[in-house]
């Protein structure tokens, strides 16, 4: 069990989070921390950036959905960048991957052509 890590930048587009290690129910509540703590203005983009993580439970699953839940209230936006596949296949199997904004890289999240998909 690795502890999770939650880096924030910000980039032209708007605030990106970088999750490194595992999001699960002992390490959830730290996400939504960070994200209550977010600001967003209408039409910005929230990148959560998940190259780093190792491991992705229900409950981070759970904050995920949360994340696009504060960006929805907020009148901006939310994409996921470099989804690990063990994620991305949890994402599809049941049906996130169609509700998820998913980029290979937060590089090309942040492009501003990417970001307003």
């Amino acid at each position: 069990m690795s502890p999770l890590t939650i880096a924030s930048r910000d980039a032209a587009t708007g605030p990106v989070l970088e999750l490194t290690g595992d999001l699960d129910y002992a390490t959830a509540p730290e996400l939504r921390k960070a994200l209550d703590s977010l600001t967003l203005t209408s039409g910005q983009l929230l990148v959560l950036d998940l190259a780093g993580l190792d491991y992705c439970d229900s409950s981070g699953i759970t904050t995920l959905l949360a994340a696009r839940n504060l960006t929805i209230q907020q009148n901006s936006h939310l994409a996921l960048a470099a989804v690990p596949d063990n994620t991305a296949r949890i994402l599809h199997i049941v049906g996130l991957d169609q509700i998820f904004t998913l980029h290979p890289d937060t590089s090309t999240a942040t492009h501003p052509r990417s970001a307003a998909s």
